[in-house]
């Protein structure tokens, strides 16, 4: 790829401005993120997809839009200090331009002229030619320093907490939620580990693939999930995924999934109590069938139940699982019912921001307020559903305090019939290679 990006074109009259395809995607997928509440990792492939983007301009975009949304609430801030007023007082949409130009500028290899002259063709063919005399004096104020430098400038009166937030690019009271369950010295690694991307894992269906199989056709071993192996490039290049006898899923989830059917339980039935969007389904289906039993899939949004129906296509048979669509704090089944259930709740997703870059300008502390009674409430349905003797796996993608230990610390004060089981387990980026997902495993007396 040039450093100039893909296919930029120049010497356009002003308005018959041409974008070339990839910045032009990149910006319509973050319209999706910031308009519409879209998720870069799904919205971006699926434009690019559909936009017939070749390999380079799909990884130039795919690289503008998610390292843009990682970076959001540090570019909206150099934004308005390179353009003297508040992002409120400019059209969304040529706010979205001047952010992919501040990535351009600030986070990639794109020479200055390029990046202005693009951010400039891209506000007068998306936004209007009205803009492009703002686009220009902006990002080119913003050309005025690098990265490095614009930290310098808004650090100064800033304490130490809030210049970590913003070196690292989260908000404060992310910094401050990790900071409460890590030591001290591990606190900027792990900030700087939601900043790199993940390599794409796999996990196959036990009974239907086997790593082996994956490796043998390209893949990487995992080095500490049986499960797993890495990849580069499509998934859908590998048979077994292609099948539905493996798909894509962090190590971390693989390995919260394995540490629920190893447990010692009682036989029966197994559930996933919020199962969409399928991938501990999948593999927990193939490790039930192991065990001569099955599962059932519960997912509350029928769409995300369609989704783990796909994800669990290829088991077959008697031990087949079986999906529904359903709400967890009001069961669709008899108490004291299943072996091992699994309630992987909805968190605010904060172990997963790797993969989800725009998430940490999305959530707020509020979200907590309604997460953490559903929490609870699920909880204490998942341990209804297990039989005496059973066991229930309380899982997050989320290393915050108030998700994780002190949802089962709040709901074993208040119930006798169940128990701990070992030590509660906290995955990291920077520590495991894998999403912050937690686990506590439970005993139903």
């Amino acid at each position: 790829m040039s450093r100039g990006g893909p296919r930029a074109h120049r010497g356009r009259s002003p308005r018959r401005r041409r974008v070339d395809a990839a910045r032009r995607a990149a910006f319509d997928a973050l319209r999706a993120v910031t308009a519409h509440d879209g998720y870069a990792n799904l919205v971006g492939p699926a434009l690019f997809a559909e936009r017939r983007l070749d390999d380079r301009d799909a990884a130039f975009a795919t690289e503008l839009l998610h390292g843009t949304c990682r970076h959001l609430g540090t570019y909206d801030r150099i934004i308005e200090a390179a353009g003297g007023r508040s992002l409120s007082s400019l059209q969304a949409a040529i706010v979205d331009v001047l952010r992919l130009g501040a990535h351009q500028l600030l986070g990639m290899r794109v020479p200055s002229h390029a990046a202005v002259a693009a951010t400039v063709d891209l506000a007068g063919a998306a936004v209007g030619e009205h803009t492009t005399g703002l686009a220009n004096a902006i990002t080119r104020r913003i050309d005025a320093h690098d990265l490095d430098g614009w930290l310098t400038i808004l650090s100064s009166g800033l304490d130490s907490r809030d210049r970590l937030a913003l070196r690292t690019h989260h908000p404060r009271w992310i910094v401050d939620a990790l900071a409460d369950v890590l030591p001290a010295e591990e606190l900027e690694a792990a900030l700087a580990a939601n900043n790199e991307r993940p390599v794409t894992a796999l996990a196959i269906r036990p009974g239907l693939a086997t790593a082996a199989e994956l490796v043998g056709a390209g893949a990487t071993a995992h080095p500490d999930v049986p499960t797993a192996a890495m990849v580069t490039g499509h998934p859908g290049r590998f048979a077994a995924v292609r099948e539905g006898r493996a798909g894509v899923q962090d190590p971390g989830s693989q390995r919260v999934a394995l540490r629920l059917a190893e447990i010692e339980a009682t036989d029966g039935p197994w559930l996933d109590l919020c199962a969409g969007p399928g991938g501990k389904a999948a593999l927990l289906a193939g490790l039930a069938i192991d065990q001569g039993t099955w599962l059932l899939a519960s997912e509350l949004q029928p769409h995300r139940a369609v989704l783990v129906g796909q994800a669990v296509r290829a088991y077959a048979g008697r031990h087949a699982p079986l999906v529904i669509a359903a709400d967890g704090t009001r069961p669709a089944w008899p108490d004291s019912t299943f072996a091992r259930v699994m309630a992987d709740v909805p968190c605010t997703g904060l172990g997963a921001l790797r993969r989800r870059p725009e998430a940490r300008w999305r959530r707020t502390p509020d979200d907590l307020d309604t997460l953490v009674p559903l929490q609870r409430r699920l909880l204490d349905s998942a341990i209804n559903a297990a039989r005496p003797g059973g066991i229930v796996s309380y899982v997050t993608c989320s290393p915050h305090r108030r998700e994780t230990v002190e949802i089962v610390d709040a709901v074993l004060a208040d119930r006798d019939d169940v128990e701990r089981i070992g030590p509660d387990v906290q995955l990291w980026p920077h520590r495991d290679g894998t999403d912050a997902m937690f686990q506590a495993l439970l005993r139903r007396r």
